[in-house]
C-alpha cells in the first residue's frame, strides 16, 4: 500500500471548500445553527473496498422562521449558492430540496413544509488516498529452524503466529462490503491457538492436539495428576 501523491491535499482542499460554502450558507439562512463537525478533522471512509476511499461531511440542522415560508427559505438558498459559483438543482417533493454542486463536492439544503426544520447536508468526493493493500500472507513468527526447545510449530497457523485466516488485519474481504469482521480471531488479529507464538510446549498438548503431530511420540495426558 502506497500513498498516491496529491490524493490527500486534494481531498483536504475539496473538505476546506465545502466547510466554507457550509457555513456561509448555513449564517445566512439559519445563523443560530451549529455545523457538525465544527473543525474538518479527518476524512471518514465512505467505502471499504480496496482501496480504500475517504470522504469529509458536514451536517446542520436548522429553524426556520416563521415569517419565512418554506418555498421561500429554498429560493434564499438556491440564491446564496449560485451566487458562489455553484450549479444548482432544485426538487419539490415531500419537502423542498435545493442541492448545489462545486467541483463535485455537493451540499443540500432540505426545507421542511410540515414543520420548521432545515436540514443541511454536504460532502466531499470518495477519493482513494492510498494504492490497494494486497491480501497477502506474512512471514511466519516460527519455522522449524526457529522453535524454542521442547516446542512445536502451532498445528493451526504453521508457524505465523498471526490469526491463518485474516494474516493479522482483524478483517477479511467482502465482495458486498469490502471488509467484513474476522470470524476466526474475532479482530484479535493473533493465532487463537498459539496466541500469537506461532508455536506450542509439546509436553503440555492436549489428547485431540496430538493427534495433529504424528510424528510426536508422547505418553498420553493423564487423567487425574498423581501426587
Amino acid at each position: 500500500m502506497a500513498e498516491i501523491p496529491g490524493a490527500k491535499a486534494e481531498l483536504e482542499r475539496l473538505g476546506r471548500l465545502m466547510r466554507a460554502q457550509m457555513l456561509d450558507l448555513v449564517a445566512r439562512l439559519t445563523p443560530e445553527a451549529e455545523v457538525f463537525p465544527q473543525k474538518l478533522g479527518h476524512p471518514s471512509v465512505a467505502d471499504w473496498h480496496e482501496p480504500l476511499r475517504f470522504t469529509y461531511g458536514m451536517t446542520s440542522r436548522g429553524a426556520r422562521p416563521e415569517t419565512v415560508p418554506p418555498a421561500e427559505m429554498a429560493q434564499r438558498a438556491a440564491e446564496v449558492l449560485a451566487a458562489a459559483g455553484w450549479a444548482v438543482e432544485e426538487e419539490v417533493a415531500d419537502a423542498y430540496c435545493v442541492t448545489g454542486r462545486s467541483e463535485d463536492v455537493m451540499i443540500r439544503v432540505r426545507v421542511s413544509t410540515v414543520s420548521d426544520v432545515v436540514l443541511y447536508i454536504a460532502e466531499t468526493p470518495k477519493m482513494a488516498l492510498a494504492t490497494p493493500e494486497p491480501f497477502t500472507r506474512p512471514e511466519p513468527l516460527r519455522t522449524a529452524d526457529t522453535l524454542s526447545p521442547g516446542h512445536v510449530l502451532c498445528y493451526e497457523c504453521d508457524g505465523l503466529g498471526w490469526c491463518p485466516c485474516c494474516y493479522g488485519r482483524g478483517w477479511v474481504p467482502d465482495s458486498e462490503r469490502g471488509r467484513r469482521r474476522c470470524r476466526e480471531c474475532h479482530q484479535g488479529r493473533a493465532c487463537p491457538f498459539c496466541r500469537g507464538a506461532g508455536e506450542k510446549y509439546a509436553a503440555d498438548l492436549q489428547d485431540d492436539e496430538r493427534g495433529q503431530y504424528p510424528e510426536l511420540v508422547l505418553p498420553p495426558t493423564p487423567l487425574f495428576r498423581q501426587e
